[in-house]
């Protein structure tokens, strides 16, 4: 994983592993790496690791079962895509929309642009 120099480490764990469980990576009710065996992976400091995983337990992302390990929560997946949405429509999307307008690019287009994505399997 390389990590970006703008966006605390953590943070950037915490969307990887938000990113395995939507795509089913991780399915819900499954245990996920320990601290350590992430940390080795990624090759970062278990601490950091474990700050992503209280950072995801606080949202109920994921949970610790004491002795055996962190696993995926229940109803994950809508956390996870409903929090994403939320940052999506207000941040992200408000962006796209002005440079839509400067540029002269239609929902129309957009739209148009969607379907051609979709219909060839969203892989490019």
């Amino acid at each position: 994983m390389e990590f970006d120099q703008h966006k605390p480490i953590y943070l950037q764990i915490a969307d990887a592993i938000c990113e395995r469980i939507l795509t089913g990576l991780w399915p819900e009710g499954e245990r996920i790496p320990s601290v350590r065996e992430c940390g080795i992976s990624l090759e970062v400091n278990p601490n950091t690791v474990a700050r992503s995983y209280d950072e995801l337990s606080s949202e109920g992302i994921i949970h610790n079962k004491r002795g055996i390990g962190y696993f995926v929560s229940p109803g994950a997946k809508n956390v996870i895509r409903d929090k994403q949405r939320e940052s999506f429509v207000s941040g992200d999307l408000k962006e796209v929309f002005r440079k839509m307008e400067i540029l002269g690019i239609s929902i129309e287009d957009i739209s148009s642009l969607y379907h051609k994505y979709i219909s060839k399997g969203s892989k490019e």
